[in-house]
């Protein structure tokens, strides 16, 4: 069983940086896949970042590549999303999320399924204006 606490979430200007935190509780299986959704009023879900926590290259939405960073810390079983030159479009809940691999991925871009189906935390708030 995992749970995930988000933070961090603020109010920005357009082009400014945020950095959001997730501690992630629970066994190792349980959030071998884990990442970040965001979701915007009117808007479905988005995975704009994953990882596969045991290694393995991270993935990207188009929408973020370039500009917002996921890390993790493994001692601290804490997962980061640096977020830089934001735009007014990155407005959004930011959601924690993660899921069990059940052995399948060795990355990020695989991991991005069990992410968008996996558990969330409560969402933190990200205005950008």
């Amino acid at each position: 069983h995992v749970q995930l606490v988000e933070s961090g979430g603020a109010a920005v200007q357009t082009g400014g940086s945020l950095r959001l935190p997730c501690l992630a509780s629970g066994d190792s299986y349980s959030r071998s896949c884990i990442g970040w959704v965001r979701q915007a009023p009117g808007n479905g879900s988005e995975v704009i970042a994953s990882i596969y926590w045991h290694g393995g290259n991270p993935y990207y939405a188009l929408s973020v590549e370039k500009r917002f960073t996921i890390s993790k810390d493994k001692a601290e079983k804490t997962l980061y999303l640096q977020m830089t030159n934001l735009k007014p479009e990155d407005s959004a809940v930011y959601y924690c999320a993660a899921g069990n691999d059940a052995g399948r991925c060795n990355g990020g871009f695989c991991c991005r399924h069990q992410v968008r189906s996996g558990v969330r935390g409560q969402g933190t708030q990200v205005t950008v204006s």
